[in-house]
């Protein structure tokens, strides 16, 4: 038997200005689960960080049980292309983050093609600078305090690491700029690099080859629409709005990246 259940707590806070252009927001939590507590999470072109002090949970992977993790409270999950589902018991606590692949990148200090559709745990990844600030935050009383030592980990981390490659930023943000609807294969040509080079340069480095990235980064956008305007919504509209072919198109991609139709997810109160 599962159960879904509200948060009990929720704080959104934003970074310091000069870390906005890496970080959009913290997301402090707080919630409590009597029955197993079960999330179906979309894919997305970005990286997923939780840094929790409170019960485990479980992250899985429909397609592999290898790519998940089991009975941790705080994980990094890579670029995914496909859903994952979440399963807590108990007293959940923490701060999530979501980060671009390229500034993941810069802040865990290894290419994300080693993380691509894999959540681990924090205390796998390399210098365990994650899990000793999912300690600190543990221990800092309210979440002002803990955003602001958010600022400063993060602010030190990054003017610490190299930046990456400006010609791999620049497609990156021209796919993002476009809705993930501009044309690979021009950016390969303006880039001056094949599409074979360019593909493999995201796959290393974000995780992804571009035309996947540029495919979740429109179902992103049309998720959103979704969700902000609810049951009125129409799907056609939506579908053209966000660079699809048509509605049959768009609903292909909420099943490989959702798991399920706009229309199912609208009725279960999909986040």
């Amino acid at each position: 038997m599962t159960a879904l259940a509200p948060i009990d707590e929720l704080v959104v806070g934003l970074p310091d200005a000069r870390l906005r252009p890496f970080v959009d927001r913290y997301v402090g939590y707080r919630e409590r689960a009597d029955l197993p507590l079960v999330r179906r999470e979309p894919a997305g072109a970005f990286v997923v960080v939780i840094l929790g002090w409170g019960a485990p949970l479980d992250v899985t992977d429909p397609r592999s049980a290898e790519r998940g993790a089991s009975t941790v409270d705080s994980f990094v999950a890579g670029t995914f292309d496909g859903w994952c589902t979440t399963r807590m018991v108990g007293v959940g606590e923490g701060v999530e983050l979501l980060l671009a692949p390229l500034t993941a990148r810069r802040l865990l200090g290894l290419p994300l093609g080693e993380l691509t559709n894999r959540a681990v745990d924090l205390g796998r990844l390399p210098g365990r600078w994650l899990d000793r600030l999912r300690n600190t935050l543990a221990e800092t009383p309210g979440w002002p305090e803990r955003f602001a030592l958010l600022d400063r980990v993060l602010a030190a981390r990054l003017a610490a690491s190299p930046p990456v490659d400006a010609r791999l930023d620049w497609a990156w943000r021209q796919l993002v700029a476009s809705g993930g609807r501009g044309s690979v294969g021009v950016l390969a040509d303006e880039l001056g690099w094949s599409r074979r080079h360019l593909a493999s340069r995201f796959r290393q480095e974000v995780g992804l080859p571009p035309k996947m990235a540029a495919r979740l980064l429109r179902f992103q956008r049309a998720y959103a629409a979704l969700a902000e305007v609810g049951g009125s919504v129409d799907g056609a509209e939506v579908a053209a709005r966000c660079g699809y072919y048509d509605q049959s198109h768009l609903i292909r991609d909420f099943h490989q990246f959702a798991g399920a139709t706009p229309a199912a997810l609208r009725a279960a109160g999909g986040r």
